[in-house]
This record gives structure tokens, sequence and C-alpha cells, in this order.
């Protein structure tokens, strides 16, 4: 069995569109509500005043989805929410209130797909108490395997003290966690140009929170974790050497951490999103082909969609190409083969 790890949804009771009469999430004018159309052959996607054109396939509707992962030959998909409505940006009552209905959402596409789907939900991660006292819950949502992250919330990175409540819950309940850049983490002007603010502020953005949780120490504190990197870990491979180099003389770099960089390094999970089959070797050599999974990055136009194809075509051996295409992900998740 394949499994895709990273795949994106917007739930369709949070658009405007579905939205009618009042109530608690009443109101299609709410700003954290998007809309999704579709004109010709281009998706419009608009939230909090901005365009996005960059989600080139179906977004919304879970059967065209699935249609569409049968010609990638996938057979699960781990649904999780386009990240711009993790509602990080929203009150703590509000965003708890949004958490809910996506999450609703989410376990109801599971249920109208039995063996098709499983997703992963939203905690209110600006408020750390809380969403550590929503996790249970959430857990026990049919088809509900974890959580998405995003790489900070409100400019602080996971590996921040203030997130010690939540790791503690996660790993309390087993839930599987993946984090995703924001997308827009870095107020720097060359992102403006050339598309960087994608492909290299996304993965900047995955970088400096893995580095941050491995440099706290957060993954030798909560040995349970089963945390998965979107982008490949984004350039974690890259700066290990580094990361190491620092932790070898310099006393803020081993203020935290214990062991070795390579072992918190080698306690992450990563997705196959890294449009380079050497790098993704590199990946596979380095953290072991039982720590990386198919991601695919749907529905957007820096995905891929061979992400399966691109798997067999390393050649790997047949133990260590069934792990990465479905085994690994299966064992985490518990979903069944």
């Amino acid at each position: 069995m394949t499994v895709d790890t990273h795949w994106h949804v917007i739930v369709p009771e949070m658009t405007r569109e579905a939205v009618t009469g009042t109530g608690p999430h009443g109101g299609g004018e709410q700003p954290w509500r998007p809309s999704v159309r579709w004109e010709g052959d281009t998706q419009i996607v608009e939230l909090g005043g901005r365009v996005v054109r960059s989600a080139i396939r179906e977004f919304v509707r879970v059967d065209q989805m699935l249609d569409e992962a049968d010609t990638m030959m996938t057979d699960h998909v781990v649904v999780c929410p386009w990240v711009n409505l993790l509602p990080n940006a929203l009150d703590s009552a509000e965003a708890i209130d949004v958490c809910r209905l996506e999450n609703e959402g989410l376990s109801n596409m599971t249920l109208a797909q039995p063996g098709r789907l499983s997703a992963l939900g939203a905690l209110p991660m600006q408020d750390p108490e809380l969403a550590a006292k929503e996790l249970p819950a959430l857990m026990k949502l049919p088809g509900i395997r974890g959580v998405e992250m995003s790489a900070s919330v409100q400019g602080v990175y996971l590996g921040d003290d203030r997130f010690l409540p939540v790791w503690e819950a996660i790993e309390a309940e087993g839930a599987f966690v993946f984090i995703h850049p924001t997308t827009r983490g870095f107020d720097l002007a060359a992102f403006n140009d050339y598309y960087l603010w994608n492909t290299v502020g996304n993965p900047m953005e995955t970088t400096v929170t893995g580095a941050h949780m491995i440099m706290s120490g957060v993954l030798e504190r909560f040995p349970g974790l089963k945390v998965l990197l979107s982008h490949g870990g984004g350039g974690l491979l890259a700066l290990r050497g580094r990361l190491r180099h620092s932790a070898g003389f310099q006393p803020q770099a081993r203020a935290r951490l214990e062991g070795s960089v390579d072992e918190s390094m080698q306690r992450f999970y990563y997705d196959t999103v890294t449009h380079d089959p050497d790098l993704l070797r590199q990946l596979i050599d380095y953290v072991g082909a039982e720590h990386v999974v198919v991601g695919s990055d749907y529905p957007f136009d820096m995905g891929t969609y061979r992400a399966v194809a691109e798997v067999r075509e390393l050649k790997l051996p047949e133990a260590e190409e069934g792990a990465v295409l479905g085994g690994n992900a299966a064992r985490l998740l518990g979903i069944e083969q």
C-alpha cells in the first residue's frame, strides 16, 4: 500500500460558499473563511484579501482528489489543513471554535472514504495549555491520526519552552505531528522576487524550526515523539555539519542539547518532497529508509505528482522501498494495510 503523508485540503464547511444562516459558525464574511472557485482551468482561492492561484489541483471535493490519487498510484492519503487555515492569528476562543469545525470536517471526510483517507487536525497553538487540553478530544475523532503544526506560531518557533505542554501531551497521546512552513515566515524584500518566498523561504522555515527543536533538546526530552518535517526537512541535511560543529565548542549551542546533533536529527521523519533524486537518496542514506515517507504537497504548484514514481526510480532494496512508499506511514499513523 502506498501512502501520501503531505496532502492539503480545505474542509468544505469552512468555505464562504458553504455558509448559510447564522449560528456559531455562521457569517460567510468571517475573515478566516476562504472562498474557492474555478475560473476555467484556474482555481482561485481568496483569503484575508489575498488571491492564491498556486493550488493547481482540486482543493475541496474529496472524491475528485481521490481520482487524482489513483493517477498518482497512491492508495491512501493523509489529508491535513491548508496551513493558512491553521488559526494561529486568532484569539484563543475563536481559534478553538475554528479548530473544532475544521477537525470535525476532516473526520467526516475520512468517514466518507473508509480505507482511503486519514487526517491530521488543528490545535490552537497560540495557547499551548489550551492546545494540550484539546488534544485528547481531537484524537478521539474518527480518522484523525495526529496534528498539523506550522513551523512558527506568531513568530515563535517550536523549540520554545512555551510549547512544552503540547509536546508532553502529544507524546502521551502517541499522536503523529506534521510540521509545515507558514508560507510567509520571513519579512525579507528579496523573498518578494523570483518566487523565492516559496522556493527558499518555505524550506528555510522548516530548517529553522527543526534546528530549534534539536538544539533546545525537545527530541531528547520527549523521545516518543513522531514528528514529520515537510519538504525533506528543508536545509537541515546541508546544515548538519554546522550544527554538529557548534555543539562541539559553543556553550550557547550546548545549553540544552545533551546528546549528539545527529541523534536528534535522525529522530525526525522526513517527506520525499525534494525535487532532486540525489538529495532524496542522501536523505535516506543519512536518516535511514525507516524515517522517510512519501509526500506530494498536493495540490500546489511546488508539489510533485510523481511522488510514488520518484521513490521507485531510486531502485532501493525492496524492503526499503516498501517502507518509504507506505510501510513507515502505516506504522506511524496506525493505518491498516
